[in-house]
């Protein structure tokens, strides 16, 4: 290595300081070493053990609340991201600005070190404080970056690896970081894209967001790749200046001046009163910049009609989702509502309700996103127990402080606990209801500890020697199958006795007869002014949904936040990429929807009754009706 310039001589003190602890593939790559040499200045040791500061509660619910448009966004990439990477021993996490995580998504196998440094919501991970990792070193660098093993710079971390990629706002800011994180033996290669990609939606919602009182266009060489991350988005303002472009849209018109203020005239050489009027009559149309560059443009957001209505600090669409009532009782409590048309939701709720008025434990069973939760609080709100309702996710929980978490500690229990101590999740639930989510990634031996609690209903904290007697109504939900965790010995066969004294399954979002009111009360939720085509709620119905309401919500929120209030058939193929990467062509997706349809109709004999329960037209009916016949 040649030391000319003093930068390579601190990389070489850097690797110097490292002594044999490199990785074992060699030397690291430079965006490694130029964070080993920044840890170095800061005055890092690397052999010393990993301290990392949490902030209190206050300051991260008020850096919740400052992050609230990214944070939501971020937690609908995180739903799908644990998704793609479940069963790798992983942890996902979103951080602000300055490196402290907001949420974090954990598989309870999932552990550290023996040091075990602490990765929780407040804990702060800036590079000059936890060495080079993959969040702080994703900030402190500003690009996405893959820190495996010893390229972390505290040796304690060299048996993990973690990926990361920063996220920014529609004006260039970074905003936020994801991350994703393994033990270094399981790691995927392919997380890194993943969570690149994960970041790009993101991105691309805060511009929409941002820019929802501005035009935003979407632009690609090729039109079919318009509606995907490939595509690149710019906002201009109604006099044609330019606002905002992505990552992506400053790749397209690399050589020229996309910079806030540039005149659409001035990238493109057409008039932008004339491409814009264009674009609202025909959809698409066809672009050459200012450097020959061939391009397909299509509107995806549009200033509102009136302008002088208030913009609202955070839209509709990003407000916590609660869909309305239809056919069951009203809660007593504030409960978020949900429909409940569908025989099979109908009968759940009512087995429940019986079940919470003689104080039985209830296990609530269903694929992830189906409603468990708002189905505990249902139960909560019918019990009409005066008490809290407490949702614990069982597998966000740090391994080594979950029994601390649940059954409280006495002050000084351990190292790190508070000096006042504290009553825990299950004693804070007292008089109300405790949910147990996720309760398959209970510890074995916490199971034991949870076992004894169902027997007596008292609680003794980690280092305590008195205990408490608690009233608590227990539910407990799982989207596994819990009979195969029992003959696999991950659960206890006992503790499944007692959880299974009453067990009521949700069904997935894809079989249920009332899915499209559920469609359309979600969207009066996200957005009363929205409306939502009979073609389009067909469309939906031939979707699969692995994520159900979750992956809904998030699909409808994306539509929304890119300005599109009326949503057809066209937006919703926009916004599955997943369902269009099978290869059908439009006219093979009209063909399916028309079957859907006759398979109905078959089942109902009467167009009125399969119009009620595909929750579309009759109109809508006959002309899939036409189809189907016609394609046999």
């Amino acid at each position: 290595m040649s030391l000319s310039t003093p930068h390579q001589i601190a990389r070489a003190h850097a690797l110097r300081a490292r002594g044999n602890a490199l990785p074992p593939d060699g030397l690291p790559a430079d965006e490694i070493l130029d964070s080993w040499v920044r840890c170095m200045q800061a005055g890092l040791d690397s052999a010393a053990p990993v301290v990392v500061p949490v902030v209190e509660a206050t300051d991260l619910r008020l850096r919740r609340e400052r992050s609230e448009v990214a944070r939501r966004l971020a937690q609908a990439e995180l739903e799908t991201l644990s998704q793609q990477i479940a069963g790798s021993n992983f942890l996902l996490a979103f951080a602000d600005n300055e490196g402290v995580i907001l949420d974090l998504y954990a598989d309870n196998r999932f552990s550290m070190s023996g040091a075990n440094p602490g990765i929780v919501a407040g804990s702060c991970w800036r590079e000059t404080l936890c060495g080079t990792n993959g969040l702080g070193t994703a900030l402190a660098s500003g690009r996405s970056v893959a820190v495996t093993g010893l390229e972390h710079y505290f040796l304690k971390l060299g048996d993990v690896s973690c990926t990361a990629a920063p996220v920014r706002d529609a004006h260039g800011e970074v905003v936020g970081v994801l991350d994703a994180s393994s033990y270094f033996e399981s790691r995927q290669r392919h997380t890194q894209a993943l969570v690149q990609m994960a970041a790009t939606h993101i991105e691309n919602g805060l511009l929409a967001h941002q820019m929802r009182s501005h035009w935003v266009l979407a632009i690609h060489p090729r039109p079919e790749f318009l509606g995907t991350l490939s595509a690149g988005l710019l906002a201009f303002d109604d006099a044609g200046r330019l606002l905002a472009v992505n990552a992506r849209g400053r790749q397209l018109l690399q050589g020229l001046d996309a910079l806030p203020g540039t005149a659409f005239e001035a990238l493109f050489g057409e008039s932008f009163e004339i491409v814009m009027a264009r674009l609202q009559r025909h959809g698409e149309h066809r672009l050459r910049d200012m450097l020959g560059s061939a391009l397909v443009a299509v509107c995806v957001g549009r200033p509102p009609l009136r302008r002088a209505a208030p913009v609202p600090a955070a839209p509709p669409a990003l407000a916590a989702p609660a869909l309305r009532v239809a056919g069951a009782p009203r809660p007593t409590a504030a409960v978020p509502d949900v429909v409940v048309e569908d025989p099979a939701v109908a009968a759940a709720y009512r087995l429940v309700e019986a079940a919470v008025r003689i104080k039985v434990p209830v296990l609530l069973c269903g694929e992830t996103g189906t409603g468990k939760e708002m189905l505990a609080r249902h139960a909560h709100a019918s019990s009409g127990r005066s008490g809290a309702f407490v949702a614990v996710n069982c597998g966000a929980l740090p391994g080594e402080l979950i029994e601390a978490e649940l059954f409280g500690y006495v002050g000084g229990a351990f190292s790190g606990a508070r000096r006042e101590g504290s009553i825990g999740l299950i004693a804070s639930a007292d008089g109300g209801t405790l949910l147990l989510d996720e309760v398959r990634e209970l510890p074995l031996q916490l199971q034991a500890s949870l076992l004894r609690f169902l027997d007596d209903r008292s609680v003794r904290p980690v280092g305590g020697t008195a205990s408490r007697t608690v009233d608590v109504l227990l539910l407990a939900a799982t989207h596994a199958d819990l009979d195969e965790e029992v003959a696999a010995r991950r659960f206890r066969a006992d503790l499944l006795y007692r959880l299974n004294t009453v067990r009521v399954d949700l069904p997935p979002l894809r079989l249920r007869r009332d899915f499209a009111l559920a469609v359309r009360s979600l969207l009066a939720c996200l957005d009363g002014a929205a409306s939502i085509s009979d073609e389009a709620v067909v469309r939906l119905a031939l979707h699969r949904w692995p994520g159900n309401f979750r992956e809904l919500r998030s699909l409808l929120t994306r539509v929304l936040l890119h300005g599109t209030q009326r949503i057809g058939a066209a937006e919703v193929e926009r916004w599955l990429p997943a369902a269009a990467a099978a290869g059908a062509p439009a006219s093979a997706l009209q063909l399916n929807a028309a079957e859907l349809v006759r398979r109905e109709f078959e089942r109902c004999s009467s167009v009125s009754q399969t119009a009620r329960a595909l929750g579309i037209s009759r109109t809508t009916v006959y002309r899939h009706l036409h189809a189907a016949g016609a394609a046999r």
